[in-house]
């Protein structure tokens, strides 16, 4: 085919029409033939780009509203005629089939359609799963060898470039041709994944949605597909040696109120650990925004290395902070820190020189921003919120990579039922070491296992996190706090095994312990609480987090 003319048909068939006028006034200058169909057809003639419709090459209307168009063989026997083939060129001849040399298609947004408020019925749903149009890209991407194929508007521009520097169309570099190829399988790849997963979760229900292991099993998918897009390389992984990347959910790719799609400015760019401690700061922050604590509605949330060192409510921002901060100071060197609401001077003031790897808010004052950006190295995330104040924690499934698989649960915001929860000693709970509790444990369910958290009024003051052993960490806790764990109140994310770890947080001075329970060595543990005048409530959840 060396001796092929430079322009043979190119089909423009597009929803996102970013670029493709501009795009077809290119090939047209390069002496392709344009065809088209519906609102592309439209939008290239009110251009005044001469356009070939598809139901002129096909001979066939289009029908069914538009239903179906290019589902025809004079649409496909061009895409996946095999030109090197004598049989495939000849046979296409003997039909009179012109080739198509070029496909440009990008597909229904169903995924924007899935994320529409309120959502839409499921009859209108379907109508936004595209059929011509998977299955042009597909073909033409089969074909790579001799269709060219763009499911991109960001590359209309390299292929024009290609295009002009070749001396015919089936010049254009194979290299080229793959790679176009392998964006559009995945471009299909992602469309049909976001489309199973939303018709599991229409037609088989939610996990989320319902609580209890028993209910939420039978909801979880036979197969895990995910349309992750958007790559955007990071600074590096976990180490400097390593690379990294985040993705988009195709759920979130129009949002602005996630962490992946936060405004980022200030500082390098971020890495993977910089996300990581970040999705863990923001989720305790969320868990934190809720409207129980109306007298202290200011939340602060402080993390290194993807475990909380600060937490703290306040009925000032400023009060919030200086909070978390006491917490343990020494740990919030290089952390990342994140308000529930908009940040003011007076924080930003207290922040001061205080080493941040990362801030997090739904917003900064215009005095604020200015004292906060002063350290060249600070990075701020602006996470966009309704009220300028962070939303809740949503329910969500979690995914965890293993070798050879994916581990897949169902993970919640607190559903801890206190109506439920039962004093299990002779000394009673007072209202403000119940209210210290429940802070407690919403701040326990967010530190990595074996937990103990550390509390004075909606404070911590020693937290001890990720240990083998559960007595350790209420010793790391205890020895954090010092002075301050006198009449503290405890949370533990599982059961005490053993009375030693009552022993550690009485001679640390607690006062008051929150758990689980469950263990065989309960009432050796109730005992011991009692015998030093402790308050212990059993909540029955546990609280692992690995």
């Amino acid at each position: 085919m060396s001796d092929a003319p430079l322009a043979p048909r190119a089909l423009l068939s597009v929803w996102d029409k970013t670029g493709i006028v501009p795009f077809a006034r290119a090939l047209a200058d390069l002496g392709f033939e344009l065809i088209s169909t519906g609102g592309t057809a439209r939008t290239l003639k009110e251009a005044g780009l001469e356009v070939r419709s598809v139901a002129d090459v096909t001979g066939h209307p289009e029908i069914f509203d538009g239903r179906v168009k290019s589902l025809h063989p004079a649409i496909h026997g061009p895409l996946l005629a095999r030109l090197h083939q004598a049989e495939d060129a000849a046979e296409l001849a003997r039909l009179g089939y012109e080739r198509i040399a070029l496909v440009a298609c990008n597909l229904y947004p169903f995924a924007s359609a899935t994320a529409q408020d309120p959502p839409m019925e499921d009859a209108d749903l379907l109508e936004m799963i595209d059929i011509g149009g998977p299955t042009m890209v597909r073909a033409s991407a089969k074909n790579h060898r001799h269709v060219l194929v763009a499911t991109n508007p960001d590359r209309y521009e390299a292929i024009v470039d290609a295009l002009r520097e070749a001396s015919n169309v089936d010049a254009v570099d194979l290299a080229f041709r793959r790679s176009l190829a392998l964006e559009a399988f995945q471009h299909t790849a992602m469309y049909d994944a976001v489309i199973a997963a939303e018709l599991h979760r229409r037609y088989v229900g939610d996990a989320t949605t319902v609580q209890g292991s028993e209910a939420q099993q039978p909801l979880l998918a036979d197969q895990v597909l995910e349309g992750y897009t958007d790559r955007r390389a990071l600074r590096y992984g976990e180490n400097a040696h390593q690379a990294a990347a985040l993705y988009t959910s195709p759920h979130h790719r129009n949002a602005h109120d996630t962490l992946v799609t936060a405004t980022v400015e200030g500082g390098k760019a971020m890495s993977y650990n910089n996300y990581a401690d970040a999705d863990a700061t923001l989720r305790l922050c969320r868990s934190l925004s809720t409207d129980e604590w109306p007298d202290t509605p200011h939340a602060c949330v402080i993390v290194k290395h993807n475990n909380p060192c600060g937490a703290a409510l306040g009925a000032t921002q400023r009060e919030a902070f200086e909070a978390a901060l006491a917490s343990d100071p020494e740990s919030a060197f290089g952390s990342i820190i994140c308000f529930n609401e908009t940040v003011e001077a007076s924080t930003a003031e207290a922040v001061g020189n205080l080493f941040v790897e990362v801030m997090m808010a739904p917003g900064y004052t215009p005095e604020a921003h200015a004292i906060l950006t002063a350290k060249d190295k600070r990075r701020l995330l602006t996470i966009e919120s309704p009220n300028n104040r962070l939303s809740p924690l949503k329910r969500s499934l979690v995914h965890k990579p293993v070798e050879g698989g994916l581990l897949v649960q169902t993970e919640e915001p607190p559903i801890i039922d206190w109506s439920k929860a039962s004093t299990v000693t002779k000394r009673e709970a007072t209202p403000d070491e119940i209210a210290s509790m429940k802070f407690a444990v919403r701040v326990c369910e967010q530190v990595k296992s074996n937990a103990i958290v550390l509390v004075q009024g909606t404070a911590t003051v020693g937290i001890g996190p990720g240990q083998t052993s559960r007595v350790e960490a209420v010793r790391i806790a205890a020895r954090r706090a010092g002075e301050r764990a006198r009449g503290a109140v405890l949370a533990s994310d599982a059961f005490f095994p053993f009375k030693d770890g009552i022993e550690q947080a009485a001679e640390a001075g607690a006062g008051a312990i929150v758990q689980p329970g469950g263990s065989i060595r309960d009432q050796e543990v109730i005992d011991e609480a009692d015998a030093r005048g402790m308050t212990m409530v059993f909540t029955g959840h546990r609280l692992f987090r690995h």
